[in-house]
């Protein structure tokens, strides 16, 4: 009896001592390539060697998928003009009630100025966030999914495999695509200091970890368009729907200082990882570490090279050393 009252109590022990590490990404030119694709910037960077056309023509056809998926599914014709920074932002609003049979078409919803209305886009957020959850096989079918993976692999290729794979320009050693790898090993929960990204799946889990990994998405995108790229760019694993903050009209400061709020604990720490300067100068604000992402080849600030050991470093430059972040041993 006594010495499962002490196994219990060290794990209690554990848990309150074990570092949290609040990863919070920017999305476009950083986790997926769009705005880059669309206006050729993508492509100009490699002075010749890719079809800006091309980048163009997949650019425009991500679009179209993203404002399509937004009007047919995430009633974005109904509440385009009604952005919030996340989804419970109405949370106070919605009752609870069941919407399985619930007609939004039907339900006499106008601009939200008052509490009604306000309620029936707090139900519109709820759906959205439980069509999150279920993924892309709940929305579309087979035929569909089938073309949206080509036109994923055609960009992965096209990029480099920014998207999923190995980025080794003129080099000789191969990388796992950093931005998934890393957002792969964060969402695992848990992981000693001494991991890395090289083992078969890029996740590492322990029961006695030393530390715990959450991704949050912070993008100057209105809410639901950034919540389709997710689902279509296959971040919805990685990245919860609740974790999805938009700055479109607040400004990432805020959202940062919400964040902190949110993640209020001694052994929370936070780094912003993104490739704009307001991303920069609010990381700069909130005294954390800014990680620049960097498109053009040749940069020292690009994908790949992004680890957790590597973050470590930023980390102790702002926290000072945690335990072993950088032990090897």
């Amino acid at each position: 009896m006594g010495d499962n009252s002490s196994a219990s109590d060290g794990k209690t022990q554990k848990a309150g001592n074990r570092i949290t590490n609040v990863y919070i990404w920017d999305m476009d030119e950083t986790l997926i390539l769009l705005k880059s694709l669309l206006n050729g910037a993508f492509a100009e960077a490699f002075n010749g060697s890719k079809d800006v056309k091309k980048g163009v023509e997949l650019g425009k056809m991500w679009e179209n998928h993203i404002l399509k998926m937004c009007d047919d599914y995430f009633f974005y014709e109904q509440i385009e003009n009604y952005n919030k920074p996340f989804l419970d932002a109405l949370k106070e609003y919605d009752d609870g009630m069941d919407l399985s049979g619930y007609d939004f078409n039907r339900d006499g919803f106008s601009p939200p100025h008052d509490d009604p209305s306000l309620k029936k886009l707090a139900y519109r957020h709820r759906a959205i966030g439980n069509k999150y959850k279920q993924g892309l096989q709940s929305i579309f079918d087979q035929e569909m999914l089938s073309f949206l993976d080509e036109l994923y692999s055609m960009t992965d290729e096209y990029t480099d495999r920014w998207l999923s794979s190995a980025l080794g320009h003129s080099i000789h050693l191969c990388f796992q695509c950093v931005a998934r790898a890393f957002l792969e090993q964060c969402s695992s929960g848990e992981d000693y200091a001494t991991s890395s990204l090289g083992s078969t799946s890029g996740i590492t889990d322990f029961t006695d970890a030393k530390f715990q990994h959450v991704n949050v998405l912070v993008t100057s995108g209105s809410l639901i368009p950034s919540l389709a790229k997710c689902l279509l760019f296959r971040l919805d694993n990685w990245i919860a729907h609740g974790d999805v903050y938009s700055s479109w009209e607040v400004g990432k400061l805020q959202c940062f200082q919400w964040i902190e709020e949110r993640f209020n604990n001694p052994n929370v720490r936070f780094c912003v990882i993104g490739d704009g300067w307001e991303e920069c100068e609010a990381a700069q604000a909130m005294q954390w570490p800014f990680v620049k992402i960097d498109l053009r080849p040749g940069s020292s600030h690009r994908f790949p090279g992004l680890s957790l050991k590597t973050i470590g470093y930023y980390f102790s430059v702002v926290y000072g050393s945690h335990d072993a972040e950088n032990d090897e041993e």
